[in-house]
């Protein structure tokens, strides 16, 4: 069988670790330690996913590059520091990963998050081998803009064709569609599945443990494609 994808691109927050209660919370705790008014969490879910400045602006339209830089810092030292709520993967990404990785798939990570947060929480999960590269969006351009995607795809040397972005966003399907590539979403992170239909995705996960299954399939195994060869780890 000729594999239709070499490349699979993982956002991180959503797709693979469970990190929304903790994300929305220090983001609250940021409003609190710069003495702003509090902003509920389901305004806060929509924008997990992108980078931290454009999350800033989306929730504070009128913010300037001072706020947004307090704001982040903020944000930063509730995140890596100050935050006791938990998070962890989703049950079955260490297998799922694992799989994949055996299999001869290039794995990557696309994320909102920053270099800083990435590199600690794949260290924290012991993850940190499976990936060929990993872009963060305080290096690139956030998401949805094709960047982080396309710099990915030259690093790993595969074309959009041969790409596979999987995430649990409309930020992280339009960043795909952005670069000419394919997306596949899921259905357990932050964005209502409705949305994500709207993105026209190859599929809808309901679980990261559909996606092996999902990959050999007719509808994710077979097509013709030249397998894209990765840089050393």
């Amino acid at each position: 069988m000729t594999r239709r994808f070499s490349l699979l691109v993982f956002d991180w927050d959503g797709t693979l670790m469970d990190s929304e209660a903790r994300i929305v919370a220090c983001m609250q705790e940021a409003m609190r330690a710069l003495d702003l008014d509090p902003i509920g969490a389901g305004s806060i879910r929509r924008i997990i996913g992108l980078g931290i400045g454009e999350a800033v602006r989306a929730l504070y339209p009128q913010a300037d590059a001072g706020f947004i830089s307090h704001f982040a810092d903020a944000y930063r030292v509730a995140f890596m520091e100050a935050s006791s709520v938990p998070q962890a993967l989703f049950p079955g990404v260490e297998y799922v990963l694992g799989e994949l990785d055996g299999a001869g798939y290039l794995l990557a990570v696309a994320t909102g998050k920053g270099r800083s947060g990435l590199d600690r929480s794949l260290h924290e999960s012991g993850l940190g081998a499976r990936f060929h590269a990993t872009r963060c969006a305080d290096e690139s351009r956030s998401k949805p803009h094709p960047a982080m995607l396309e710099e990915l795809m030259e690093r790993c040397g595969v074309s959009p064709r041969e790409t596979l972005m999987i995430g649990d966003t409309t930020f992280d399907l339009d960043m795909a569609r952005n670069a000419g590539a394919s997306a596949v979403g899921v259905s357990y992170g932050v964005h209502p599945v409705e949305h994500l239909l709207g993105c026209e995705p190859l599929t809808i996960l309901h679980a990261i443990t559909d996606l092996p299954v999902w990959l050999g399939s007719d509808a994710g195994g077979r097509a013709s494609a030249t397998q894209g060869r990765a840089e050393s780890r």
